[in-house]
């Protein structure tokens, strides 16, 4: 394993300014540059979130994180623990948007009706929810560096850095106010603690890593597969000075478990102390057979558990896929690897794949595999079994521990292993400014970037109904005065941005002309009527790389 390499000064007593500065400025190097990656991070994010106008699943999030707030029960979004709406609930507070108490609609119109019909200016309050994620994901930045650092030095900590503030898949779903950057990364901090329990002071760090294990379980609970994998690094981890303490592994895994019930416990009970919940309130479906067992025996709220049933109603609907061109109904599980190959700059490609096979070659990196590749690849397996080929949104944690591994190329003591980290890293810089400010219908250069993603993917791999601000302003500028025809997939609501449309798939094709635009996802789902239109309009514009603009 390799040691952290630290500068060293000159420790004798006739050692001159002229010998310690330059140490001394190599020390200050890295703080700076670490703090210029997260500055360019934190400068695209937030511009993407000025700019975005609300996701599918945003104003669901911010209507429960306002009900936390006012309410202070679990009501709206069951199907998801309260720890990242409560992060969300942060910045919700600064914004004091004006709740309206009687409303009792479903989650998804609580949050249209929170945004645009209580007299609340939806761009301030979305930005004000996103705030506290992009705050959350730069500290998953500083986890990113601490580990590879712990693992190879502050050179290859830097590499690593780099890799993830550049990555399109975290800047675009890190500046939104959702709940995957903060499970990913609640969970890379506890891989990086238990790392931290196996070089010593197990007892500081075990609990350490059950609370950042719990706090990821307490944001989504498709990290629950990960618990049985974190639970023997935990027994790894106390068991690498003693190899056949049994004992001291099986205390080690349960301080960890323990530890992350705790924390989902803590949670609910943050949310609301009383743990209300009213199951009747949502249609919580029999979940029979082996998961319905498995859901019992969770140690967790009633609330969770039923959440847990939610997620296993929506696994056994049937849902549109959409894969380089052609449209199908259930899940195909090489979906994700395919999308990822897409949506993932060539370079960071290239350095995950080098990293990923040094971890497990090179001999001093081989007792840092287990860590930083098996919860990946066991999440990343899990994802692939899935009911809903929507988005690499479920495989995000693969950016963040790839990361680490990329940087532990720059290991290998070979003359021609910096350059070829640092051309390859200023690839991927180039190809992600390129997609800037349009991070989330990124794709790389193989497959013709943002521009040409909606030919191959959908959903929020590149239309997530994000433009409809964007739309505004294009049709004011562009398209005034114009009869304007509308399919847009998302959760904003047209008018509010001042856009006068009518749905064209509510008259007879030959009653629409003029401007016909349409979302990338319902063109790529278009059937019936719309397929129709569509095969008769001429494509004349084209906004955000997600939404097209056709004449008829």
């Amino acid at each position: 394993m390799a040691r952290e390499a630290h500068p060293v000064l000159d420790p004798t007593p006739d050692a001159g300014t002229a010998r310690s500065a330059p140490p001394a400025r190599r020390r200050l190097l890295v703080p700076l540059l670490v703090a210029v990656l997260l500055a360019q991070m934190a400068v695209a994010m937030v511009t993407a979130a000025v700019r975005q106008t609300p996701t599918i699943d945003e104003p669901v999030y911010v209507a429960t994180a306002a009900g936390y707030l006012h309410e202070h029960r679990v009501r709206l979004n069951p199907e998801h623990p309260p720890l990242g709406k409560l992060v969300i609930a942060v910045g919700v507070a600064f914004a004091r948007p004006h709740v309206d108490p009687s409303f009792t609609g479903t989650q998804e119109a609580a949050g249209r009706h929170l945004l645009y019909r209580s007299g609340n200016d939806p761009w301030r309050l979305m930005l004000w929810a996103r705030l506290p994620v992009i705050a959350l994901t730069l500290l998953f930045g500083l986890v990113v560096f601490a580990f590879t650092r712990d693992l190879a030095g502050p050179v290859p900590a830097l590499a690593a850095l780099a890799l993830y503030a550049l990555s399109p898949d975290v800047v675009a779903y890190g500046s939104l106010a959702t709940l995957d950057v903060p499970a990913a990364g609640f969970l890379l901090t506890s891989v990086w603690l238990l790392w931290r329990a196996r070089r010593g002071r197990a007892r500081r760090y075990l609990p350490l890593a059950g609370a950042a294990l719990g706090a990821a379980l307490a944001t989504k609970m498709s990290t629950l597969p990960a618990v049985p994998v974190l639970a023997a690094l935990a027994a790894l981890s106390m068991c690498s000075r003693r190899p056949r303490d049994a004992r001291r592994a099986l205390l080690g895994a349960g301080v960890v478990t323990v530890a992350a019930v705790a924390v989902v416990w803590a949670a609910y009970l943050m949310v609301d102390p009383r743990l209300r919940w009213d199951p009747g309130a949502t249609h919580v479906p029999v979940v029979h057979g082996l998961r319905g067992h498995l859901v019992r025996l969770l140690p967790f709220p009633e609330a969770y558990r039923d959440g847990m049933r939610i997620q296993f109603g929506l696994e056994n609907r049937s849902w549109a896929g959409f894969l380089f061109g052609h449209v199908y109904t259930g899940a195909r599980w090489y979906y994700l690897p395919v999308a990822l190959v897409v949506k993932t700059p060539l370079g960071m490609l290239a350095l995950w794949t080098a990293g990923a096979i040094l971890l497990v070659v090179v001999r001093r990196l081989r007792p840092a595999a287990p860590y930083v590749l098996v919860p990946a690849a066991v999440l990343l397996a899990s994802a692939m079994t899935g009911a809903r080929d929507l988005g690499t949104r479920y495989a995000v944690f693969l950016p963040m521990f790839l990361a680490v591994a990329a940087g532990c190329v720059l290991t290998v003591r070979r003359r021609w292993a910096p350059v070829a980290v640092a051309a390859l890293v200023a690839f991927v810089a180039v190809s992600s400014m390129r997609t800037f400010p349009y991070y989330l219908p990124y794709s790389n250069e193989a497959f013709g970037g943002p521009a040409k993603t909606h030919l191959r993917l959908h959903d929020s791999n590149v239309d997530w109904g994000q433009d409809l601000g964007r739309l505004a302003d294009r049709l004011h500028d562009r398209y005034r005065g114009e009869r304007v025809w509308l399919v847009y997939k998302g959760s904003g609501l047209p008018a509010s941005y001042g856009i006068d449309a009518s749905d064209p798939r509510r008259v007879p094709a030959g009653q629409v002309h003029g401007l016909l635009v349409v979302s990338d996802s319902a063109v790529a789902e278009a059937k019936g009527p719309l397929a129709v239109l569509l095969r008769s309009s001429r494509p004349v514009d084209e906004v955000g790389h997600s939404i097209t603009l056709y004449r008829r």
